[in-house]
């Protein structure tokens, strides 16, 4: 049997943990050897949970890099603002690397890391795992099976929920581009663009234009009666949906990230610590409307292709319900679909119908784990790509981001600007 791949892991956040517990299940897979975090709890955290020596925990990726660990491959965890960094580091090692998206801030560093991966020859692959929900795999088999034939226009929609608006996009840490450095349609869309791009990977975009903004969360929308701090001097904060106390301790919705504060804190876990310190300093205690955050709560995108086929993408925040629907029309019928619904619609144009249409329903068996079920075939696809195996349909690596990546950095010039920008190729193209 093979032995498994050796895998250090540089970011040890929720994302970095998420596709290694793959080596938990699978130690005859992968093994992690090795793992460089800053900070002290999640560093003894991560390695105590996958039992690595302690000479091969380290405090940085650069500690990690200067060691001279020999590993097969790299999982970056990273927060989207070192991305770049730790991956300049980590390519001109040699090392492979699976990295979450978006893989870095803007165009220049993109395409620096492309070229950089290629002179290296070293694997990058992309966390791109809504590719690998059961969802999204039906939808692109019926397409490359021609059920549709050629496409000709498509709609997609992500419906960002209240709670997880509020807590990661205002309170939390992508709610200040001027801080965490991403803007929200690549934070949270990144995984629709690429979406898009992979079932338009026939045709190159050309064009996109942007419309959009911050409409609600803001100073001067502040409602009467509320605080500063929604358990300190918020007189509304029972009636209040986004309530601090109702939402991360009643409701436990989305208290592990205000728990992040309060790696430090030995009783970090108990719902008293937690009460506590939304009263003191957690950012996640804070009323919606008196927070520091820019990005937008709703924007639109369109996008032409080279072939004449349009899309647009909407970018709707703090919806009542979570959800990501698509609506692909072509030329001999049309797909739509919600994930969320786990349900998807074949329809095709039939005169012998009442309704003049076909409607095939087909259900999917949509994983109630992370993305779908895509966390975890994500990690066992990396293992295969690392290894030069078979891999999926899904695999995404570098080259095949580049388009969704360019496409969400020219959507935001084009929503700053008011204007439509075409879209730069690659120089292999």
């Amino acid at each position: 049997m093979d032995k498994p791949v050796e895998i250090a892991i540089v970011g040890c956040g929720s994302r970095g943990r998420v596709y290694s517990k793959y080596a938990l299940e699978r130690p005859d897979k992968m093994k992690i050897t090795a793992i460089a975090e800053p900070v002290e709890y999640r560093r003894k955290m991560t390695g105590d949970m996958f039992s690595v020596d302690n000479d091969k925990r380290f405090d940085s990726c650069e500690a990690f890099i200067k060691s001279g660990i020999k590993v097969d491959a790299v999982i970056n965890g990273t927060m989207d603002q070192h991305h770049y960094e730790t991956a300049k580091m980590i390519l001109n090692a040699g090392i492979d690397m699976l990295i979450e998206k978006p893989v870095c801030l803007n165009k220049t560093e993109l395409m620096e890391l492309y070229n950089l991966s290629i002179e290296k020859d070293c694997k990058v692959m992309v966390c791109h795992v809504l590719r690998y929900a059961p969802f999204y795999v039906e939808i692109k088999k019926r397409i490359l099976a021609g059920e549709i034939g050629e496409i000709t226009s498509m709609v997609t929609e992500e419906n960002v929920s209240f709670h997880h608006y509020s807590t990661a996009f205002i309170r939390g840490k992508w709610g200040n581009s001027d801080i965490c450095g991403s803007q929200m349609m690549m934070s949270k869309c990144c995984h629709d663009l690429d979406i898009i791009t992979w079932m338009k990977n026939d045709s190159q975009p050309v064009y996109v234009a942007s419309l959009g903004g911050l409409y609600n969360f803001i100073d001067k929308k502040f409602p009467k009666g509320a605080g500063l701090k929604c358990t300190v001097d918020c007189e509304i904060a029972e009636q209040c949906e986004y309530g601090a106390k109702k939402m991360y301790v009643d409701y436990n919705k989305w208290g592990y990230y205000a728990r992040e504060y309060l790696d430090t804190f030995e009783d970090r876990d108990t719902k008293e610590c937690l009460l506590w310190s939304l009263g003191e300093n957690n950012p996640y205690g804070k009323c919606v409307w008196k927070c520091d955050n820019n990005v937008v709560d709703h924007q639109t995108v369109i996008i032409e292709f080279e072939d004449g086929c349009t899309v647009s993408h909407n970018l709707l925040g703090a919806t009542a319900k979570p959800e990501r629907t698509i609506h692909i029309i072509g030329t001999k019928g049309e797909i739509y679909g919600e994930m969320e619904g786990k349900t998807l619609y074949v329809r095709k144009p039939d005169m012998t119908q009442p309704d003049l249409y076909s409607e095939e329903k087909v259900t999917i068996n949509v994983d109630t784990s992370g993305h779908g079920g895509g966390d975890a075939r994500l990690a066992e696809d990396f293992i295969e790509f690392i290894k030069g195996g078979a891999t999926s349909i899904s695999t995404t690596d570098l080259g095949d981001s580049i388009y969704g990546h360019l496409i969400g950095f020219n959507a935001h010039e084009a929503m700053m600007n008011k204007k439509v920008v075409k879209i730069e190729r690659l120089n292999n193209e």
